[in-house]
């Protein structure tokens, strides 16, 4: 039955669409049938994933699959950290929950799913679904191969990872083509932490690991729209052929697991460092800002991003009530990283937030568009294409504008079906 909510979402659809119009280098140029074609395709792609008889199925296998990663890292992290990763205490524990610990329980899923990434790319297997996926996009979404080929590696790699699929291209792309792979990039995020999300969100969220990776797809032909519409392709240009013999490249299965092993170790790091560092300068921001009192309690950075961010919240289709909560985790998200959003996410007591806000919340927050990945998408495409370095510090805080905006289109998306068609 269409509601009210399925209206103020699509009224959210058109509102992100017009707001990177607003932000267009070329307004002249609004690509209005890929507009059509992608939300066609969003819509089209979760329906796939959630209606189609045996679908239900399927995201069951997926949510047994990660079930399945979960425990077998769990049982490395136990014998590496012992207690600490869940293992036997040598102690009586009367607050159960107050073990969880997020460095020894979550992070070393990335470290698995990353070994076991590279291994399914050397096998090949990762290799063709990318294909396929990056085919859909060229035909439904009008790409050239190369940008087809690096929006889909972006859905199952990381956005750093993804453009190495197309290194032998990347000196050819238009401008417009790159915008367009920095916006994907922070619009979709890795499989590493893919499974990490769905571990967090699992026992507050039916069917967890299939919302999050119907998430990272489905937010790809956002990105792919926005970018079009705030950096428009000029006449003539892209239309490039990807080589597939060009990407991503193992000597053997041992070499693979070593090599995505150390890049799992490398994201890692750098999510913990990020993590440390901007939870900290919160902290701090909120230890100076502490004498101040507004409405009824103390002014904080959380409470502020919550104010900021209910309209965006609402726009999903998300109930007024809830906008509140919901419009903080996006600001969180923005500023703190997802993992934290997530984090957050997965604490909200039940009576806090209905199932639906939550599941459109996961849409909105599955993304790596933040500040921190701001530096990361700079660093990384700095040494793959130095001498386009300017170019890329010209279009990163666009980029970021439009891979969070992304998000919050897919999340918009979702919430316009009918709830019925995810079982609510």
């Amino acid at each position: 039955m269409f509601t009210t909510l399925n209206a103020q979402a699509l009224a959210g659809i058109v509102a992100v669409i017009a707001i990177c119009w607003l932000l267009s280098e070329n307004k002249r140029r609004f690509p209005w049938r890929l507009a059509i074609g992608a939300v066609a395709v969003q819509a089209a792609l979760v329906l796939a994933l959630f209606a189609i008889p045996g679908s239900q199925a399927v995201l069951a296998a997926i949510t047994g699959a990660v079930d399945g990663l979960a425990r077998a890292t769990n049982e490395g992290a136990k014998f590496v950290f012992g207690y600490l990763a869940g293992g036997d205490q040598p102690f009586s524990v009367a607050n159960q929950g107050a073990m969880f610990t997020f460095a020894f329980q979550v992070l070393p899923l990335i470290l698995v799913i990353s070994a076991l990434s590279a291994l399914l790319w050397h096998w090949k297997i990762l290799k063709w679904i990318t294909y396929g996926f990056g085919l859909l996009f060229q035909r439904t979404l009008g790409l050239g191969g190369a940008s087809a080929l690096a929006v889909a590696a972006n859905v199952f790699l990381g956005m750093i990872e993804s453009p190495i699929v197309i290194r032998a291209y990347l000196d050819k792309l238009t401008r417009s083509e790159i915008f367009l792979m920095m916006v994907v990039g922070l619009a979709t995020v890795a499989g590493s932490t893919m499974v990490a999300y769905a571990a967090i969100l699992a026992p507050v969220l039916p069917n967890a690991a299939g919302h999050v990776l119907v998430a990272s797809i489905v937010s790809a032909p956002a990105g792919v729209l926005l970018a079009r519409v705030m950096i428009p392709e000029k006449p003539g240009e892209g239309g490039e052929v990807a080589d597939y013999r060009s990407a991503l490249k193992y000597d053997s299965a041992i070499d693979a697991i070593v090599k995505g092993t150390s890049d799992g170790l490398m994201v890692v790091l750098n999510i913990s460092a990020v993590l440390i560092v901007f939870v900290a300068l919160v902290a701090l921001v909120n230890i100076m800002v502490g004498g101040l009192w507004l409405f009824d309690g103390p002014v904080s950075v959380e409470r502020v991003l919550g104010w900021a961010f209910m309209p965006v919240a609402w726009l999903t289709g998300v109930e007024w009530s809830e906008a509140g909560v919901a419009g903080r985790l996006l600001g969180v998200k923005l500023t703190l990283t997802e993992f934290v959003a997530f984090i957050q996410l997965g604490q909200v007591p039940p009576e806090a937030m209905s199932e639906r806000t939550r599941m459109l919340m996961t849409y909105a927050l599955c993304g790596f568009a933040n500040i921190g990945s701001v530096g990361i998408t700079v660093t990384g495409l700095s040494v793959l294409i130095p001498e386009r370095r300017q170019e890329v510090l010209g279009m990163v805080w666009k980029a970021l504008a439009a891979g969070f905006l992304a998000t919050v289109m897919t999340a918009a998306v979702v919430g316009a079906l009918p709830m019925s068609v995810f079982g609510q």
